[in-house]
C-alpha cells in the first residue's frame, strides 16, 4: 500500500508476528518511531489484516496508518502472505500455522524487501527466527523487539543454562530452586513458561523458541515493553550481554483509544452498563486473544463467579474453548446472572479496565493485559494458561503484589467453585483486594514516572533512537537489494 518515505528518514522495516497480543505494542511502536524522526513500513500478514477489516475497527480503511500519515507521520503499510488462506482457522490448527511461520515466511518478507524503498534497519519480533540473518544479508542493524517482560527474555535467553543444570530439557526436568540465572532471583520451576516446563522438546513452537533466540543472541540491539525500575536486577544483567532498552509501557496516546486499528475482533461498547454500576463492584473477566481455556476449568471459574455475587464483565471468545465448543458456558449460567454481569465476545479492554465501576480483573496474566490493569488501577486475580503467562503470574503475584493467585498451570492443584468464589469475594470485597489496590497504585506511579519526560523509559527511549541513528548513520544501513539478490 502507498505511502511516501522521504529519503531524509532513516527507513525503517517493522514486522510483528502476527499474533493479538504482539501487533498492539507494535503498532504503537511504529507511531513512536515514526514521531521521532523515522519512516516506517510496518507489515501485516493478509490475515491479520482481513479479520481488522471483519471487525470493522479500521473505519472502511484499506490502510489501518491512513490517519497516522494524515497527521505527518511517515508510515508505510504493507501486507505479507503467512501462507495460508485468510480464512484457515490458525486457533484451532496452531502446530500448522506455526509451521508456517517457522518455515515460510521468511521467504514472502525477502520478497517484500526487494520491492520498498532502501531499508536502515529491521525491526522484527523476537519469536522471528529469521531476522538476525536477513539483515546481516543486508548489511543493516536487527533490531529485537520483545513484547513481553524481561524476565522471560533472560530465561529464555539463558535456555543453556536452565539445560545444564537440568532445569530444562532434561527427561525428568529438577523441580528445586533456580539460583543461578543472571540478574533473576530465585525462582520456582513452576513459573517458568510453559515451554520450559514441557518434557517434550520437539514440538514446532520449540523449535521455533530455539531458533529465534540464536537470532536474539546475534541482535544489534534490544527493546522491550517494560520498564527499568520494575525489573532493574534483571535488566542490568541483560544489558551486559547486549543493548537493552526499557521502553514501556507501550501504549497509544490517550491510551484508552487507539487511532490505529489493532482488533482482530467486533468490539462490544460495555460503557453505557458499567454507568449504570457502582464504583469499584465489577468484575472484568477475560483470557485474552489467543490460548484455550480447559472446558472443566471454565465451568468451574463460571460456577464460582455464580456463587460470589459480584458483577462482571466476561470477555468469551468464541473459541476459547474451542472452535467447535461455541457456547461453553454452563447451560444454567446466563440465567443465573442475568441482571448482574454482561458476556461480550470483544470489547475495548483499556476502556473497560478505566471505566470507575470496575475494580477487578481475573485474567490469564498476558503482559498487554498486566501492563493496562495496573495503568488503570485494577487488582487482579491470576489464571495462567500458556506461555509467558506462568512467569507473569510470578511478578504480580509474588514481586508486585498487585494480584491474587487463582491458581492454574503444570504441578498445580485443579482450580475449584469453592476457591474462586473464595477469592473474587477476597479481591472484590476483602483486605486482600485492599493490600492489591494499595500495591497496584504504587506501581502504576512508576509507570506514569517512567514514561513521563526525564522518565526512564522516555529516555531510554531517546538513547536507543539515538544510538540507532549513530549506527546507521556509521554505514549501517540504507542498503538497496533488488529481489532476489542478497
Amino acid at each position: 500500500m502507498e505511502g511516501s518515505s522521504p529519503t531524509s528518514k532513516p527507513h525503517l522495516l517493522l514486522i510483528p508476528y502476527p499474533l493479538q497480543g504482539h501487533i498492539i505494542p507494535s503498532v504503537h511502536l511504529a507511531l513512536k518511531l515514526a514521531d521521532a524522526g523515522f519512516s516506517v513500513t510496518f507489515v501485516n500478514t493478509e490475515a491479520v489484516h482481513h479479520h481488522i477489516r471483519s471487525s470493522g475497527a479500521d473505519g472502511g480503511h484499506q490502510d489501518i496508518f491512513a490517519g497516522a500519515r494524515s497527521s505527518g507521520l511517515h508510515i508505510r503499510y504493507e501486507l505479507v502472505s503467512d501462507g495460508l488462506p485468510v480464512t484457515f482457522d490458525r486457533s484451532l490448527n496452531h502446530d500448522e500455522f506455526m509451521l508456517q511461520l517457522l518455515n515460510n515466511f521468511h521467504g514472502k518478507v525477502e520478497a517484500l524487501v526487494g520491492r520498498l524503498p532502501p531499508i536502515s534497519g529491521l525491526v522484527a519480533d523476537t519469536f522471528f527466527v529469521w531476522p538476525a540473518t536477513l539483515a546481516a544479508s543486508l548489511g543493516i542493524p536487527y533490531i529485537s523487539f520483545w513484547t513481553e517482560p524481561a524476565l522471560v527474555f533472560s530465561l529464555y535467553y539463558h535456555m543453556d543454562l536452565l539445560r545444564h543444570h537440568g532445569h530444562f530439557g532434561a527427561k525428568e526436568n529438577r523441580q528445586d530452586t533456580i539460583t543461578y540465572l543472571p540478574g533473576v532471583a530465585a525462582m520456582e520451576p513452576t513459573d517458568l513458561m510453559s515451554y520450559l516446563q514441557d518434557s517434550d522438546t520437539s514440538t514446532v513452537v520449540h523449535r521455533i523458541i530455539f531458533k529465534s533466540f540464536e537470532e536474539a543472541h546475534r541482535a544489534d540491539f534490544i527493546l522491550t515493553n517494560t520498564v527499568a525500575e520494575l525489573e532493574s536486577d534483571t535488566i542490568a544483567a541483560l544489558n551486559r550481554e547486549k543493548p537493552f532498552y526499557a521502553v514501556g509501557p507501550i501504549f497509544p496516546a490517550g491510551f484508552t483509544r487507539s487511532t490505529v486499528a489493532t482488533s482482530l475482533w467486533a468490539e462490544s461498547d460495555c460503557s453505557q452498563w458499567l454507568d449504570s454500576r457502582p464504583r469499584g463492584s465489577v468484575l472484568y473477566i477475560s483470557f485474552g486473544s489467543y490460548a484455550h481455556v480447559e472446558k472443566r476449568d471454565l465451568e468451574e471459574i463460571a460456577h464460582g463467579l455464580m456463587a460470589s455475587g459480584s458483577s462482571f464483565v466476561w470477555v468469551l471468545r468464541p473459541d476459547v474453548v474451542s472452535s467447535n465448543e461455541p457456547e461453553p458456558l454452563p447451560e444454567n449460567f446466563r440465567k443465573e446472572t442475568d441482571g448482574r454481569g454482561i458476556v461480550v465476545r470483544w470489547c475495548r479492554q483499556a476502556e473497560v479496565l478505566s471505566h470507575p465501576a470496575v475494580g477487578g480483573f481475573l485474567t490469564h496474566c498476558g503482559w498487554n493485559s498486566i501492563l493496562e490493569s495496573v495503568w488503570s488501577g485494577v487488582p487482579m486475580l491470576g489464571f495462567p494458561l500458556l506461555t509467558d503467562q506462568f512467569t507473569n503470574r510470578r511478578l504480580v503475584v509474588g514481586d508486585w503484589k498487585v494480584a491474587v493467585d487463582l491458581g492454574g498451570g503444570p504441578g498445580r492443584m485443579p482450580v475449584t467453585r469453592e476457591d474462586v468464589a473464595k477469592k473474587i469475594g477476597w479481591l472484590m470485597r476483602g483486605e486482600e483486594g485492599v493490600r492489591a489496590r494499595e500495591e497496584v497504585r504504587k506501581v502504576r506511579g512508576v509507570l506514569q514516572g517512567a514514561l513521563a519526560r526525564g522518565g526512564s523509559s522516555s529516555r531510554n527511549f531517546d538513547r536507543f533512537v539515538e544510538d540507532l541513528k549513530c549506527r546507521v548513520s556509521s554505514g549501517g544501513g540504507d542498503v538497496r537489494v533488488r529481489a532476489g539478490e542478497k
